[in-house]
């Protein structure tokens, strides 16, 4: 009765992974296309996607173009300079400029010993010390499923194990709860 209470939970959680972006990205469509739809006459299903989809390509003309780059510079410094949005800005905005991961915190995935020192956990790191320490990193934990939150260890460089393992690969192992384990996670752990 265990394994068949097991087997049901696994599949029901792996299941709803697979559901979820499918769902958000239908609810996103949708809400997009309505919102599109009631702002013009447009009575056709889908045409406000369309519209939608024309209105970013203007938009990425414009933000190309001389004039754009120049507004971009002006709202840009606008945003760094006001009190509370600051650092709200500066987070999102390096995370939307460096989409490959490659720099910034996530710039290397590595494993770290748990509070006990017998398990270890996933993390992220710039790979580089922090100012004042030749081998503390910082080091980001995310919790699963929900990427987003998580703890910020410092860490001594030796106690870091580096993985061959890109951040986009080790996003999709914590976000499936450990449902899908890249080939580099194994090696890692059994070099104890």
């Amino acid at each position: 009765m265990g394994n068949l209470k097991a087997h049901v939970e696994r599949k029901f959680f792996a299941g709803a992974l697979a559901a979820i972006p499918v769902a958000v990205t239908a609810f996103i469509l949708w809400y997009v296309d309505s919102q599109v739809r009631a702002l013009f006459p447009v009575r056709y299903p889908f045409l406000g996607i369309v519209v939608a989809l024309g209105a970013i390509y203007l938009l990425g003309v414009f933000v190309t173009s001389l004039s754009g780059r120049y507004f971009l510079r002006l709202i840009d410094w606008v945003l760094t300079h006001v009190p509370g949005l600051r650092d709200l800005y500066r987070t999102w905005k390096q995370i939307a400029v460096t989409p490959d991961m490659s720099t910034g915190v996530f710039a290397r995935v590595v494993t770290i010993p748990d509070e006990s020192g017998r398990l270890r956990m996933l993390g992220f790191t710039s790979g580089r010390a922090i100012a004042g320490s030749t081998d503390t990193l910082c080091v980001f934990v995310p919790a699963s499923p929900n990427p987003t939150s998580g703890r910020l260890y410092f860490v001594d460089i030796a106690d870091c194990r580096f993985l061959d393992l890109g951040a986009q690969e080790a996003l999709k192992f914590i976000i499936s709860g450990g449902n899908y384990v890249p080939a580099a996670v194994g090696p890692s752990l059994a070099g104890k």
